[in-house]
């Protein structure tokens, strides 16, 4: 694919600008489905509309901004390693570097491996992975643009080998081992996904923190994922641009296929400021969130069955959920 858009799609991005202009957003979505049918990405940045080829549905499909043998799905071999820890690493080696050294300290218990996904990165990756010592040698796996948050967390969970894979925002840092009480929840068959920090629900629109135990969803900032939930459900909805309630819809997409979600009790992870949640204006963020939050409550707003506690009022009003 040349690295030129179509001009039918130079003129569907021209089209979407003045409709997000006209703060006409539902048109502006639609035309980024056009857009993406005819294979690229549309991104807005503060400098307008930026594209770049979309991610393809399917494994071996050609694009432009990762190497080939990086998109072939492993999913469907078996699992090779007991847990696999997922990091993305976009702007900030800081906060990398403190993850890897308190993993280093305190390695898993079990055999793991470590991907990065270095997501159009404005840093060397590698030589802050070559600064920290670790037991394992991790994969770096490089986009030469910046991918939205689903395609980039995807572009990973398609290369793990692990029996559970671990995705983990650099924003936390290892304070002791972490991966063993992660993974002593899925000694239960039925359990799909685990983490530290979860949510639940009475109405499906405002969510809570939530107890350990069962819950309604895992919050992705340690999203523990069973490799037959990945291979059952598919991936992260690559419509998910941006972090925010993206957890939901998987957890939630993972309840529907019969799996359960569990708040594990606390780990030995301490939590830094979110650079996903930090990087962006007030309105920005709320607005890229409430779209995310939409788009969850079109896929399940009338999923009341699928709340663990629902409450008896049917009145709802809309809530972010916020982390």
């Amino acid at each position: 694919m040349s690295d030129r858009p179509p001009e039918e799609v130079l003129r569907l991005v021209a089209e979407r600008e003045s409709a997000r202009a006209r703060r006409d957003y539902d048109r502006a979505d639609a035309l980024r489905t056009e857009i993406r049918g005819l294979g690229w990405e549309a991104s807005d940045g503060p400098g307008g509309t930026s594209l770049r080829p979309a991610l393809p549905e399917a494994p071996g499909g050609e694009v432009g901004y990762a190497r080939p043998e990086d998109l072939t799905s492993l999913l469907d071999e078996p699992a090779t390693v007991a847990a696999g820890l997922l990091l993305v690493a976009e702007d900030h080696p800081g906060d990398l570097e403190r993850f890897l050294r308190g993993l280093a300290a305190t390695p898993p218990l079990v055999s793991w491996e470590l991907t990065v996904v270095a997501n159009g990165a404005t840093f060397d990756v590698t030589s802050v992975l070559g600064g920290v010592d670790l037991e394992v040698e991790p994969a770096i796996l490089a986009t030469s643009a910046r991918l939205g948050w689903a395609d980039a967390v995807n572009l990973g969970l398609r290369r793990s080998h692990a029996e559970v894979t671990v995705l983990v925002d650099t924003s936390l840092e290892p304070s002791g081992e972490f991966v063993e009480g992660l993974l002593a929840a899925f000694e239960d068959p039925t359990v799909g996904l685990a983490g530290p920090w979860g949510v639940t629900s009475g109405d499906g629109r405002q969510f809570i923190e939530a107890p350990p135990g069962e819950v309604d969803a895992v919050e992705a900032y340690c999203l523990a994922v069973r490799r037959a939930v990945l291979r059952d459900v598919g991936l992260v909805d690559h419509r998910f641009r941006f972090y925010r309630n993206a957890d939901l819809d998987v957890s939630f997409a993972a309840r529907d296929a019969g799996w359960r979600a569990i708040r594990t009790a606390p780990l030995p992870l301490e939590r830094h400021e979110h650079r996903g949640y930090a990087s962006l204006p007030d309105e920005e963020r709320d607005r890229v969130s409430r779209r995310n939050f939409y788009r969850f409550l079109k896929h399940w707003g009338d999923r009341r069955d699928l709340l663990l506690h629902p409450s008896a009022d049917e009145h709802h009003e809309h809530h972010e959920h916020h982390h």
